[in-house]
Parts: structure tokens; sequence; C-alpha cells
């Protein structure tokens, strides 16, 4: 029997004569993968769902458990406007991954998000994040990356082709009911950012991949490329996935306190103090690639010290200054995630993280208000201000350990997560880079 929304999905379909219905899910890597139905087998769809073999997909299932079943979610259902003007109506559908007997694949990192989702709701909170996605125009993805512009900041410039693509890539995400905030060009030449609105995290993170695909899909179409690599350029800003985060209980945010002289509340102090504390843990998860760590370096306005303050920059995690009459838009910004994770598992450990600090009653730190980048080890080290892992091999070292991510993630994804991550690490220790020809052949 359908729901009510799965009758509206069947309606709209009908009505638009819809022709393909894409459905979509992510592998444990945040990789988006898909397979299309006809019209025809939506409702079978919506009843018992659509197998397939997992087998092949990263994370999900060995050879002989192959089978896996896509349940297309109706809430999540779309249409794809670039494929309208193609002159043939096509939708989309989030799915959740499950068992042949109906249980969820423990494989899914969608699946994964909604365990953590419930744990907080167990703790009566809704865990809503805005996550800021930036990334970059190359003229093509070759390996010798070509900027379209050389602006910074903020910067109109003159005939820049990359305006029109954001404006086509917020009217496109609009279209398919994803609220953007604003957009701007962003430090490095050639670097653009697009904020989505503020929402409760699985809505979030379903977006998050649908916005990736959607700035690739609008670049192709001005033909050239976008990239969410977190750092493509040297000697430049790479590109970084703040994430605001904040618990609510029904319409009240509960990280607000008007008495608190930063305006934050306890519950607030301690969900920060999570994140500070298993910051390393989590590490692996939000900025998950052997490039990822390019980026995380002092001087490109990436975080790497683990430290919190309302001002300053330079610290992993900031809370921006309360506005008078803007309770609830009290929240703290995790500033080391990069765009090129798997967005359920980052604000799945993220949460978790924040939910064990509010269990276990951490307290937070005072903050530190002066530029840390300026201070010497010494200091540093008298203020107690540790560094995040400089590189996926340590990062990965700390996560292995961590029981609170093996948690968060399950003991599938978790297992299959760090086998990826050493055999990525590992492939990258072993090459030889162009750096090492270029400065040791004709010397050694």
């Amino acid at each position: 029997m359908t729901t009510k929304k799965q009758e509206a999905v069947l309606k709209t379909v009908r009505e638009n004569n819809v022709k393909f219905i894409r459905l979509w899910f992510t592998d444990v890597l945040g990789f988006l993968k898909s397979f299309t139905i006809t019209p025809r087998e939506l409702e079978g769809a919506f009843a018992e769902g659509m197998g397939f073999d997992g087998s092949s997909i990263e994370g999900f299932a060995r050879i002989e458990e192959s089978d896996v079943i896509a349940k297309p979610d109706a809430d999540t259902f779309a249409l794809l406007p670039w494929r309208a003007n193609e002159g043939t109506k096509v939708g989309r559908m989030f799915c959740d991954i499950l068992e042949p007997d109906g249980s969820p694949h423990k494989g899914d990192p969608r699946y994964t998000l909604k365990q953590n989702l419930k744990k907080a709701a167990e703790m009566g909170f809704d865990f809503y994040v805005g996550p800021e996605l930036e990334y970059f125009y190359f003229k093509d993805s070759s390996s010798d990356p070509k900027i379209l512009d050389h602006g910074g900041y903020f910067d109109q410039t003159p005939l820049d082709v990359a305006s029109n693509m954001r404006r086509d890539t917020i009217l496109t995400m609009e279209e398919m009911g994803i609220k953007v905030e604003y957009s701007h060009h962003e430090v490095a030449p050639s670097q653009h950012e697009i904020d989505l609105r503020y929402t409760e995290a699985l809505s979030m993170a379903d977006a998050a991949m649908t916005y990736r695909l959607v700035v690739k899909e609008i670049a192709l179409m001005h033909g050239v490329y976008a990239t969410f690599m977190p750092k493509p350029l040297f000697g430049q800003n790479g590109s970084g996935m703040h994430v605001h985060q904040s618990l609510f209980r029904g319409n009240d945010n509960t990280f607000f306190d008007p008495d608190d002289e930063h305006y934050i509340s306890e519950t607030a102090k301690s969900y920060i103090a999570g994140l500070l504390r298993h910051s390393k843990e989590i590490c692996s998860v939000v900025a998950q690639w052997v490039n990822s760590y390019k980026r995380l370096v002092p001087g490109y306005e990436a975080p790497v010290y683990i430290s919190w303050a309302q001002r300053n920059r330079s610290t992993l995690i900031r809370v921006p200054m309360y506005k008078p009459g803007k309770a609830t838009a009290t929240r703290m910004e995790y500033r080391c995630p990069d765009p090129a994770c798997n967005p359920y598992l980052a604000f799945a450990v993220m949460l978790a993280a924040g939910l064990k600090g509010i269990k276990e009653g951490y307290e937070l730190p005072e903050p530190i208000e002066e530029d840390i980048y300026e201070m010497t080890p010494a200091q540093r080290e008298a203020r107690n201000i540790e560094s995040l892992p400089d590189d996926l091999g340590h990062a990965i070292h700390y996560t292995e350990k961590s029981e609170l991510v093996r948690e968060a993630l399950g003991d599938h994804i978790f297992n299959k997560f760090i086998d990826n991550k050493k055999l990525e690490f590992d492939q990258y220790r072993t090459q030889v880079s162009d750096y090492e020809l270029n400065k040791y052949m004709p010397i050694l």
C-alpha cells in the first residue's frame, strides 16, 4: 500500500510525463551511485525496492552476499532540470539500501547518519547543519589545472563566466527544492562558494550530494570543469566545507543562553568540547583523502590547531558572534572538513563527538582569540594547543583506535573505510613524485 507521499510522486510523474526515474545512493567513500527505472516500475519500487548487485559498490557487500535492495525515499523526489532542457523529463530519488529480508544494510552511509540522528532524538535533540562547500572551476579536467579568473574574496570580476555558472547552479538547485543562502567568489583564483540554507542533517546530506552533482553538471554545460578536490593549486587556499551546527528541541535552539558571556549554553559548551577532544579521531572521516592534508597546513586559512574562539579564524571551531534577536541562529562552526568527504559519515561522526561531550559533561577550555599561526611551538604547548594529524596516515592511526568512530559508523563501514584509506595512503607514500625527481635526480 502506497503512502500519501508516494502517491504524490506517482501523480507528479504522470502529470509531468516523466520518462525515467534515477535512484540515487552513496557508497562508503561518498561517491554518488545511480541506476534508472521507468515509471511503470515505480509503484513496485516503493513497495518492495529494486534489487541490484552490491558487490561492486565500495564498502557495500562481498561477492558471496552481493544482493541488496534500493528502496526510494519519496520525500526526496525532484525533477532534474538540466535533463528537461534536453527534452526528456527525468526524476530522481535517494534510496535506503536494504538487505534481501528488508532490514537496513549496514554499508549504507545514509542509514549510518539516521542511526546517529536517532541517538540524538533519544536525548531530545534535532541536529541542524549548514555546510559551506567551496570548489574550483578549471578549463578542463587535466592534471595541469588552468584557472578561469584571477579574482579574490567576494570579487565581482568583469566578464567572469563563473558568475553565470553560479547563477545557473543556484536556479537549478532552487528548482529541485534546495534552498540557497548566498554565493560568492572565494579567496583563491577560480574558487567559488555556494552556501545552503541551514536545515536538519539528513536532508542536508542529501542536498550536499545533489549540490556536488549540480555544480559539475552546470559547469559541463558551460564547457568547463568543476572540482571539489581539497587542494588543487599549490600556493593557494584549498577548498573547505565549514559545517555550522546546532541542536534544537522543537523550535528552541539549545545552544543559546542569554545569560552567558558568549551567549552559548552549557549544552553548546559540552558539544564543542566533545568535538575538540575527539577531533583527531574523526579527522580522517571529515578530511578523508591524501590531498585533504595538503589543505590542512598553516598559512592558508585552513584550521590546524585544536582550539575554539569567536572572532579568531585560525582556530578549529568558531562560535559566530550573537546578534540580538537571533537566538535561533546560535551555532558553532567546525572548520576542518572539506567538500570531498562523505557528508553522511562526516555529519554522523561530528554529531557523535558532540553528543559524547554532552553525555560525559566535557568542560570547554578557554577560547584562544590570538592568532595561533603567529605563536611559537613553546607558546602553543604552554596553552595546551594541539594540532590535527598532518597526513592521512596519522589520521587513520587515530581513527583506527577510536571507539567513538567505530560506534558512530558501525563495524561494517568502520572496517571498510579503514581498509580503503590504508590502501590509499600506502599507494600515495610509495609513489615517486615530480618533486622528488626534480629535486634529487640532478644532485644525488
